[in-house]
């Protein structure tokens, strides 16, 4: 008797999740964490809950940007699609809306192929082109984001030539997962692991325009960058992630790397919150970040559309 009711009452709660749909308050802090040891300051934390927008599966977030002009937060999903939520960010998050999905699509209008769909990088640039990298055949290429051509592909961009293979990456799921855009410096864009021609736990900041940046990743087994931004005072925040195995500990570290402070050929970095899922944190899979106002930011989780994992939004000010 006790396996049907239990079948029932999980088939319920199924689908009572499916009917529920929107954002909630959530709370991945442990209890008890003093808060001013904290480099940021943590204003609101959100789980986003869609079975499908538009008819396209709400799933597996890979990065974010935010277009101030409309408060329009774009995500984009390691499977090819692009979403956009109307937003409000004041102390709290007050507004954060659906309004349009789409696949990428070529500038021919065509589909991707399935293994050349993986993006996993975004931004928006000083002119507020939408550009968006992929990992597993390296590329970054401009899109629409506000026209009837939205998620259509407009450009590619020339990438340095150490970037350009995947032979030079450690395997083929390690290539362009971050991205992000300073207004001196250009089109910035990071590999998951080092080039298999560094040492494993030397990582690099790619300029488009030639330039680099060294520094050290963390010292976790499997250390990888997920994602990065750009800070107000020129510097860049590196989300890095490390999974080891089902009982090992997630950890999840934002950090500031100084780009005006390398002495050495490796820049200065700070840590400024370790999220680990054996002291606390109630993490998950966080692979984007966005600035969304000065000192602030979002970033959100993949899901790996795993019913066991949730889509987080977290919205944070970092301490100056």
């Amino acid at each position: 008797m006790f396996f049907p009711l239990f079948r029932a009452w999980l088939l319920f709660i199924l689908f009572f999740g499916l009917l529920q749909a929107g954002s909630f308050t959530v709370n991945i802090v442990p209890s008890g964490l003093d808060k001013t040891t904290l480099g940021i300051k943590i204003l609101d934390q959100k789980q986003i809950v869609y079975n499908t927008i538009d008819g396209i599966k709400f799933s597996e977030i890979s990065d974010l940007a935010y277009y101030p002009q409309t408060h329009s937060l774009f995500m984009v999903s390691d499977e090819g699609k692009l979403f956009e939520f109307k937003t409000e960010f004041t102390d709290k998050i007050k507004e954060l809306r659906p309004v349009r999905s789409g696949k990428l699509l070529k500038k021919s209008g065509k589909k991707f192929k399935k293994w050349r769909r993986d993006s996993e990088g975004m931004t928006l640039d000083g002119q507020g082109h939408l550009m968006i990298s992929f990992e597993e055949k390296p590329k970054i290429a401009w899109f629409h984001k506000n026209s009837e051509k939205y998620g259509q592909l407009i450009r590619k961009y020339s990438l340095p030539k150490k970037l350009r293979k995947m032979k030079y990456f450690r395997t083929k799921n390690k290539g362009l997962e971050a991205l992000a855009w300073h207004p001196r410096y250009g089109i910035l864009t990071a590999a998951e692991w080092p080039l298999k021609r560094d040492g494993k736990k030397r990582q690099t900041i790619y300029s488009l325009k030639g330039k680099e940046w060294h520094f050290k990743a963390e010292p976790e087994g499997n250390s990888a960058v997920s994602a990065m931004e750009v800070t107000d005072d020129g510097n860049v925040l590196v989300l890095e992630r490390s999974f080891t195995g089902m009982m090992n500990p997630f950890v999840v570290t934002l950090k500031k790397v100084y780009l005006d402070q390398c002495p050495k050929g490796v820049c200065k970095s700070k840590v400024l919150v370790k999220m680990n899922s054996h002291k606390g944190w109630d993490v998950d899979n966080f692979e984007g970040l966005a600035r969304v106002g000065k000192n602030r930011y979002v970033m959100i989780s993949d899901d790996n559309d795993n019913f066991y994992q949730k889509t987080l939004l977290l919205y944070f000010e970092v301490k100056e």
